[in-house]
């Protein structure tokens, strides 16, 4: 039989699938798990905003493989990018999800949490409690909602399955021999934020309240409060941050995210004491900022930084 023949019978089956069919697939691609310390692994997402071209996948999960179980931070922004998550897992430990945390209130990090739910229903899911209550109050359907806008459906069936175990400052506790410290820094990136410290392997999960090597939205939280989370972060002294977005670094990465809020928040200061308004004053401050104009988000990002800044001095 001639060749195109041939292939005509092959792939008439697929041909006469109505299209709906074939977009039905929504499987996040694979992002192979990076092992950062003894317990600890990362799988570093795209930098960007949740789009068709990333799946809605863009944050960095973790997880934490202990004696008894698996410790996950973060498990994506969906149901599909939950299931990534798992897939990764798999690869390393057979063992169950015992717990998972979710940094802040923003949907990206943690609407994943639907897959883990499905796969081991005794997880324990973990926040802030003000991102509980912030998230039961409709933040977290407003989140899934914006998910599928901004990826065009392509996370359509995603439903949010909110923590239900309040995690407060300070706090630590132990399961299958790895210790987990909460840090909860006030009015920082989001108000609902909370960082962890794997103890034993000296790695901290910063959530959004640092970023590496990007400019993001700020929308929710406060430059002096973030500035100070970082801050804590660095006087932790781990040998190992991992960032919301971007790579796993050390203390140098925290401290360029640092730089950037405070030079931002010291020359709007400066200029708003001078009496120009937040348009007027954004050229000087972009040439403050020239060590970071190449950084993705940076143009974005900068108007709506200096707009905030300016309501957040007003409001001192």
């Amino acid at each position: 039989m001639h060749l195109i023949a041939i292939l005509r019978r092959l792939l008439a089956p697929a041909l006469l699938l109505p299209l709906t069919a074939l977009a039905a697939d929504n499987t996040v691609r694979d992002y192979s798990a990076e092992k950062i310390a003894a317990h600890t692994y990362v799988i570093h997402g795209p930098l960007g905003q949740p789009s068709v071209a990333n799946q809605g996948f863009m944050n960095n999960p973790g997880f934490v493989v202990t004696q008894t179980g698996v410790v996950v931070i973060d498990p994506g922004a969906s149901l599909e990018s939950g299931r990534m998550v798992l897939r990764q897992i798999k690869k390393v430990t057979p063992k169950p999800v015992t717990h998972v945390l979710a940094t802040h209130v923003h949907g990206d990090h943690w609407l994943g949490n639907q897959a883990i739910i499905d796969a081991y229903p005794k997880a324990q899911l973990m926040a802030h409690p003000q991102m509980i209550e912030k998230a039961r109050a409709g933040e977290a359907e407003t989140w899934v909602s914006l998910m599928d806008r901004l990826t065009q459906g392509y996370t359509k069936g995603t439903r949010a399955v909110i923590p239900t175990v309040a995690v407060n400052e300070n706090q630590r506790f132990s399961t299958g021999g790895v210790t987990f410290h909460i840090l909860a820094p006030q009015n920082a990136h989001s108000k609902t934020d909370i960082m962890i410290e794997v103890v034993q392997d000296s790695v901290l999960f910063t959530g959004d309240n640092v970023l590496a090597d990007y400019i993001a939205r700020l929308d929710d939280g406060t430059f002096k409060g973030n500035i100070a989370a970082c801050d804590r972060a660095i006087a932790l002294k781990a040998k190992h941050y991992v960032p919301g977005h971007g790579k796993t670094g050390d203390a140098q990465m925290v401290q360029r995210y640092r730089d950037y809020m405070a030079i931002l928040f010291a020359e709007v200061q400066h200029q708003y004491d001078a009496g120009k308004s937040d348009f007027e004053m954004k050229p000087a401050v972009a040439s403050k900022l020239q060590n970071f104009r190449t950084l993705p988000g940076f143009d974005d990002q900068l108007g709506k930084h200096i707009s905030l800044a300016v309501l957040e001095i007003e409001a001192m």
